[in-house]
């Protein structure tokens, strides 16, 4: 059988696609986005009546390749990845991913997978592999088949409320005063946080904490960690939500790195660990009724935290840990390419005075390092932003994390000091890449962070990303005429 047929047969997924139709039946739902994520993390798909989804599950819809790469032109006016002469993929709805839209409950949503087509004389109906979301549950599933361990992933998604003008351009304004961890600044917000709680909770993120951080207009608000699929499922998902949210109240959810320079850009902090078992715990929202599948309302708790220390050393994660903090230094730089992913999220590593992390370094609670120990049992990569494509990320790290356990690699002893500092006293650290063109390059060169990103997934990533920075280079911008307009005579 061909990866589609295996995937529409796989054991237990006719009985969720039945759950799926009661929900439907239940819920008075009339229409189903069917969505994937595109090489950027933008949701692309389509929309089907809910009227036909017995067959969708079942056969799909098609959609051309060139999806997966928004369907853009690069600046020689060809389309990136896959050309007009390309054939359409195949979606395959995921159904334990499927969920009501809070804001207009006649509409459903779900994940899908994306198959080359059945007809493709190469391949039929193989995985796509410029399907990020389905090459990270890949991924996922063969190191736990590979090491009996799942990564768990916990992200602190920074984003900042603009004010815009009628026309619905921005005002280049923040909506609130950029004063971190004001209350009366997160009171300011609030008819806003407020309602992206309301719709989170309805779209099963079990929200935990928030803030106001020290941009203007820039919130955080939190949700329990999962295994790295389901959170990155839930980071588009959340994005999506503040969309919405800025409709209704007549803002801009701004997830760009750095709108502002002098005030803090919008990173993304990713918190990883690796554990052992555990179970799913369903999140029942009281005695309502769930709004969708239960597996969009769970998440898995319990089991062995791998990273906790195994020494007298809070301080140190376990044999486990290091392992993989090894490996992920390792690879840092090419790392840097998915985590700082487009040319703006180099503003914000410019802009040091800003703890931003520019150095491949680690250690406990060191806030100047790219790699941090932030509790005992779990670590912080701090060189992300809210830009990034959460599902490229979650790959690479497994590849990183792979290589660290499986050859059994050490780091270097953690730095305790202030970086800064620490190089006035001699150390040699290496800065992570400050351009995206550098970080391209270095991802280039690292064939274990590019084996994440398998056979049509790099070519149309990096195509995509290199034309970005041509782009760029090739751009006259407001700062060259403040430079050079009066420089001569």
């Amino acid at each position: 059988m061909s990866d589609l047929e295996k995937h529409v047969n796989q054991p237990g997924r006719a009985k969720l696609v039945k759950k799926v139709r009661e929900k439907i039946n239940e819920l008075g739902i009339t229409y189903i986005y069917y969505q994937f994520i595109s090489v950027t993390g933008r949701v692309v798909g389509k929309g089907i009546p809910a009227d036909h989804w017995e067959r969708t599950a079942e056969k799909g819809f098609q959609l051309v390749y060139g999806a997966t790469a928004n369907l853009f032109l690069d600046r020689h006016n060809n389309y990136i990845g896959y050309g007009p002469e390309a054939m359409e993929l195949v979606g395959i709805p995921d159904p334990e991913t499927f969920v009501q839209l809070p804001w207009d409950k006649r509409v459903g949503r779900v994940f899908v997978t994306c198959f080359r087509n059945r007809e493709e004389r190469k391949n039929p109906g193989g995985h796509l592999t410029s399907d990020c979301r389905g090459n990270l549950r890949i991924f996922m599933d063969e190191f736990k088949k590979k090491h009996g361990l799942e990564l768990r992933v916990g992200t602190e998604p920074e984003m900042m409320w603009l004010t815009k003008n009628e026309d619905g351009t921005p005002t280049g304004k923040g909506f609130s005063k950029p004063f971190c961890y004001h209350i009366d600044q997160f009171e300011s917000l609030r008819p806003v946080f407020i309602k992206v709680i309301e719709y989170a909770k309805a779209m099963g993120l079990d929200m935990i904490q928030g803030d106001h951080e020290d941009a203007p207009g820039q919130l955080e608000l939190n949700w329990t960690y999962d295994n790295v699929l389901r959170n990155a499922d839930r980071l588009s998902t959340y994005r999506q939500i503040c969309a919405q949210v800025a409709r209704e109240h007549n803002l801009i959810a701004c997830f760009m790195t750095k709108p502002f320079m002098g005030v803090s850009a919008s990173g993304c902090h990713t918190n990883m660990s690796l554990w052992k078992g555990g179970k799913i715990k369903l999140n029942k929202l009281g005695n309502k009724t769930l709004p969708g599948v239960e597996e969009v309302f769970s998440y898995v708790e319990g089991g062995t935290n791998t990273f906790m220390p195994d020494t007298k050393d809070m301080q140190l994660p376990g044999k486990i840990g290091l392992q993989s903090i090894a490996g992920i230094m390792k690879h840092l730089p090419a790392l840097t390419a998915l985590g700082s992913s487009t040319v703006n999220s180099y503003r914000r590593l410019w802009d040091q005075g800003f703890w931003a992390p520019v150095y491949a370094d680690w250690g406990y609670q060191n806030r100047t390092c790219g790699l941090r120990v932030s509790a005992p049992g779990r670590f912080e990569y701090r060189s992300v932003d809210s830009m990034h494509n959460p599902y490229l990320l979650g790959a690479a790290l497994l590849k990183a994390c792979d290589e660290g356990i499986s050859k059994k690699m050490k780091p270097a002893a953690p730095e305790s000091r202030n970086i800064y500092e620490a190089q006035k006293a001699g150390k040699d650290v290496k800065k992570l890449p400050l351009s995206l063109g550098e970080a391209l390059d270095r991802l280039a060169e690292d064939e274990v962070i590019k084996s994440a990103m398998p056979d049509e997934m790099y070519k149309v990533f990096h195509w995509y990303k290199n034309d970005e920075w041509e782009r760029f280079l090739g751009a006259t911008t407001q700062w060259d005429l403040d430079t050079y307009l009066d420089c001569l005579p």
